[in-house]
């Protein structure tokens, strides 16, 4: 049975999000303070993590951020009534891998669990256990490390799981949509600069001290990564 940890401070939330998780075959721990959700997110081990944002004694991003510390591939979704553009950016710069904002419709938030726990399995199973290498620049999928000339490179949880996407598909052109899809998930808001603002951040990590460019665009269609 996969565990999910729930922390929310709205007890009726927790409580309808923890029995419908229940019915559909979780085990669910619930915290209804920041204090406890972290306390629980250090000492066990989730299959995935729910967070609201606006929690008493540890917000949302403090947890994250320790979630990220201690394990770097468990999904977090984030589940807050904080809808704008920096929320969400601050969010997925501290590792979140979805944001759900309330008031919200229980299947969609199921659906985007399922979608989490279905691509944590299989790469489980097949993905993790070997190494891309791109001209220098070389990923260790078990490890999520990044080296370029031999230097590691240091990415957030979200920079890494575009970087890897790019690397998967070396040389073949992506579009935004398929990018929001594969690495940002369902109805990601396409119509925001996030894609934008994250590849400029692979780029000044990349690229910027490297006079072979590895992250290329290609205008009106998408990005690429090629030794080109």
């Amino acid at each position: 049975m996969q565990k999910i940890l729930v922390v929310e401070d709205e007890v009726k939330v927790a409580n309808a999000v923890k029995k419908g998780l229940e019915e559909n075959g979780f085990d669910v721990d619930v915290a209804y303070d920041g204090r406890i959700g972290k306390g629980l997110a250090i000492s066990n081990n989730y299959d995935l993590v729910i967070l609201d944002l606006n929690l008493p004694h540890h917000n949302g991003y403090e947890i994250c951020e320790v979630i990220r510390h201690k394990n770097n591939r468990v999904p977090v979704i984030m589940l807050t009534a904080l809808g704008g553009v920096e929320d969400k950016m601050q969010a997925f710069e501290l590792g979140a891998d979805d944001y759900l904002v309330k008031p919200f419709d229980f299947r969609e938030l199921l659906a985007r669990i399922r979608v989490f726990l279905k691509r944590a399995g299989s790469e489980a199973t097949h993905g993790t256990q070997y190494k891309i290498s791109i001209a220098d620049l070389e990923i260790d999928r078990e490890k999520k490390d990044v080296t370029r000339g031999g230097k590691k490179i240091a990415l957030t949880a979200k920079e890494y799981q575009l970087l890897e996407f790019l690397a998967m598909h070396k040389g073949k052109v992506i579009s935004k949509l398929t990018i929001a899809e594969k690495v940002w998930d369902i109805d990601f808001d396409t119509g925001t600069n996030v894609i934008e603002v994250y590849m400029n951040f692979l780029r000044k990590k990349i690229d910027k001290d490297f006079e072979q460019k590895l992250l290329h665009t290609k205008t009106g269609m998408g990005y690429y990564l090629s030794e080109e």
